[in-house]
């Protein structure tokens, strides 16, 4: 008899069981810079499928600069805290999003907001989190952490202690983290691992600085790839050496 957690044949075991993934509202944009791209959520949707299909229980948190960004709205007068509730805001249209192109393809899903509205997402509650993730459900976290001043990269390593995952994969459209702009600086290196410590000490702008932080203490790996080709995350689960790899010695 099926089930929620479906009966998807597995291949070979995951290198990491439970995964947080972080997608920007950047990557939800495509190439149109801004609003949403039927193409790319259609991609995305079918990588978590893929990795579904391991045995892989999948967290998302997604951001909204997409729609909003509070950081452009406050440089131009706006309030902090009032511009940071709006990017929340935003961050629900993209989990909704996202959570419709999921179910399109037969994925039993969650959408977990950190401000309260229940006519639309259940409220984030950690042990509702894990349950959800134990019955083979995709839990899409959104609103950040629900505070001002936090940013949708610190509430992905947040979420991602809260609820046990084994690594978190910060979706971009690069291929991994560089020793400079590789658009600006033609001789910049490709590092295919890295410590915390270094991406501190080189500010290497992998997240921010308290994601960062929160990352290393709590031993947290991260994994920058480029989400647009197609695959990437299967192949990273796999044990494939895809993006570049932060985390302790």
């Amino acid at each position: 008899m099926s089930s929620e957690s479906d009966s998807l044949s597995k291949p070979a075991r995951p290198r990491w069981r439970r995964i947080l993934i972080k997608l920007s509202g950047e990557i939800l944009a495509g190439d149109t810079g801004f609003g949403l791209e039927p193409a790319t959520l259609h991609s995305i949707a079918h990588q978590v499928q893929e990795v579904r299909g391991m045995g892989c229980e999948v967290a998302i948190v997604v951001g909204g600069g997409n729609f909003f960004r509070g950081q452009t709205a406050v440089s131009d007068g706006m309030d902090r805290i009032t511009a940071d509730h709006m990017g929340m805001l935003a961050t629900v249209i993209n989990a909704l999003a996202l959570q419709d192109y999921l179910e399109r393809l037969g994925l039993f899903t969650r959408v977990l907001s950190a401000v309260d509205m229940e006519q639309v997402a259940e409220p984030f509650i950690r042990r509702r989190a894990v349950r959800h993730l134990e019955k083979g459900r995709i839990v899409i976290f959104a609103a950040g952490t629900g505070n001002p001043y936090f940013t949708t990269d610190t509430a992905a390593v947040l979420r991602a202690v809260e609820t046990g995952c084994d690594v978190l994969l910060k979706a971009t459209k690069v291929d991994g983290v560089y020793s400079a702009d590789p658009k600006k600086d033609p001789s910049a290196v490709r590092y295919e691992r890295v410590t915390h410590a270094e991406v501190l000490e080189k500010d290497l702008r992998v997240m921010d600085l308290t994601a960062i932080t929160l990352s290393k203490e709590n031993d947290i790996p991260i994994v920058v790839f480029n989400v647009r080709q197609s695959g990437n995350i299967r192949r990273i689960l796999q044990g494939e050496p895809i993006g570049t790899l932060v985390m302790e010695e």
